[in-house]
Formats: structure tokens, C-alpha cells, sequence
């Protein structure tokens, strides 16, 4: 998948897939990337991408290399690289990545602090 700039949006293999209708209580520890169509409801770490699809939700901390968001997320994103809200997409909570992607109609409530991809995890790691 290919985003406006033609970049890559995902880097790692899909190998976890969270589908429409599934609903998971409980923390996430996926490697490579994972994709979340259902409702979680606990924190999502993933090693690469974390895609929330349009139907997706998320009720916790999302933290991963690069995240896509289509659907919702209530609670703060961490990504060392890359955080890209398409325009169905909704966020209530912080955003902390070294680059950010909006497209118009995105909801978006909370403090968004850039910086380098390392530091962003080993300052989430300190707190």
C-alpha cells in the first residue's frame, strides 16, 4: 500500500489480522505488522505497521514503527517513524512520531510532539 508521497505505508510483513467483528480484551505484543478491523480494547504494540481500518477501534496505547489510522483510537500513538490519519479517521489522545500525515476531514484531539524515532521509544520506555 502506497500512500500520496509513494512511499511504502507498511515496511514489515502482515502477519496478524484483528477482523471485522472480533472484539479482544487485553495487550497486544505483535511482531511485524498487524492490522486491526475489530475492537481492542488494552494497549497494541507492534514491532512495524499497526493499520486501524475504517471499521477498526482501538481503547488504549498504540505504539509501532508507523501506524495508519482509518477508524478510532482512544488513547496516545507512538510511532518512531510515521503516523498517517486518513480522512475517516478519529484519535482522542496524543500523538508522539517523527513524522505526521493528516488528510482533511481527520478528527484529531489532543498534542501531537514530533521528534526523532529513538527517542520518541526510549522516552515512552522512561515513563
Amino acid at each position: 500500500m502506497k500512500d500520496r508521497s509513494g512511499t511504502e505505508a507498511r515496511s514489515g510483513e502482515l502477519n496478524t489480522i484483528i477482523g471485522k467483528g472480533t472484539k479482544i480484551k487485553g495487550n497486544l505484543n505483535v511482531q511485524n505488522s498487524l492490522r486491526i478491523d475489530g475492537s481492542v480494547v488494552g494497549d497494541v504494540h507492534s514491532t512495524d505497521t499497526v493499520i486501524v481500518g475504517k471499521d477498526g477501534e482501538v481503547q488504549g496505547q498504540v505504539k509501532g514503527k508507523h501506524v495508519l489510522l482509518a477508524g478510532r483510537v482512544k488513547g496516545n500513538i507512538i510511532a518512531s517513524e510515521r503516523v498517517y490519519l486518513e480522512s475517516k479517521a478519529s484519535i482522542q489522545g496524543d500523538i508522539r512520531a517523527t513524522r505526521l500525515v493528516v488528510d482533511e476531514g481527520a478528527i484529531f484531539d489532543g498534542k501531537c510532539n514530533m521528534g526523532e524515532g529513538k527517542s520518541l521509544l526510549q522516552q515512552d520506555n522512561q515513563n
